[in-house]
């Protein structure tokens, strides 16, 4: 699966530097399922059920993050976002980790990081809610609400698969692309070197670092809670 994954983004990093013009169906990257459920990524579809994932190649300057939003990045609150907000939101979290199969880690530190847990959070580019979703991404899979945080959250899961797939399960890449879009990921081969995306990389992987300690730590003290004395 890591080999197909590493076929796609080879595939997907040719389109995006051959600069095609967009009005033809090779110069689109389509997300389709193989029969087994894997996520392919191609610009030809075939006979599966397939979707446009990427439209166009992005210009360096529309690749700049436009998701995140600025007062998450500076807000002093956002760097240790409370444990009752996360909490409220942790059933949504839950469902669309177990549905899509994505670690609750890894939603959450890309929620505290976009919108310090607000779902009423609006960047000046136009991305909304928990996990920041612009409307054309939020579109494509499927929210039509993203203030909605059910909807968000599960559109901003499903991206984030879509993500690692693309980019061979690397953890750092998906997190930048979220950040700074697929496209510019794509061009550079490694983080884009905007200063935005390098800060914003290390501080949602320490966030995932820390939600996933802690939840190993309390899986360990319930094993240990439930064992006979």
């Amino acid at each position: 699966m890591r080999l197909r994954a590493r076929f796609a983004t080879a595939c997907l990093a040719a389109l995006v530097t051959s600069g095609g013009s967009v009005a033809h169906a090779q110069d689109a990257v389509y997300r389709c399922l193989s029969e087994d459920g894997v996520p392919l990524f191609t610009n030809v579809p075939g006979d599966r059920r397939c979707t446009v994932f990427l439209q166009a190649p992005r210009r360096e300057a529309q690749a700049s993050p436009a998701r995140a939003t600025r007062a998450a990045l500076t807000d002093r609150r956002s760097r240790h976002p409370a444990a009752d907000r996360r909490q409220e939101f942790d059933e949504h979290v839950l469902a669309a980790a177990k549905q899509h199969d994505v670690e609750p880690a890894l939603i959450h530190a890309v929620i505290s990081a976009e919108s310090a847990y607000n779902p009423k959070a609006t960047s000046g580019k136009g991305a909304r809610g928990l996990m920041q979703l612009i409307p054309e991404t939020g579109a494509r899979y499927g929210a039509k609400d993203l203030l909605d945080p059910k909807q968000n959250i599960d559109a901003g899961t499903r991206y984030l698969k879509d993500l690692m797939a693309m980019f061979g399960q690397d953890l750092r890449l998906a997190v930048a692309a979220y950040n700074a879009g697929e496209g510019a990921v794509l061009r550079y081969g490694t983080i884009p070197p905007y200063a935005e995306t390098r800060a914003y990389v290390p501080r949602v992987l320490a966030y995932y670092r820390r939600y996933r300690d802690a939840s190993a730590a309390a899986q360990s003290r319930v094993q240990r809670a439930s064992r006979p004395s």
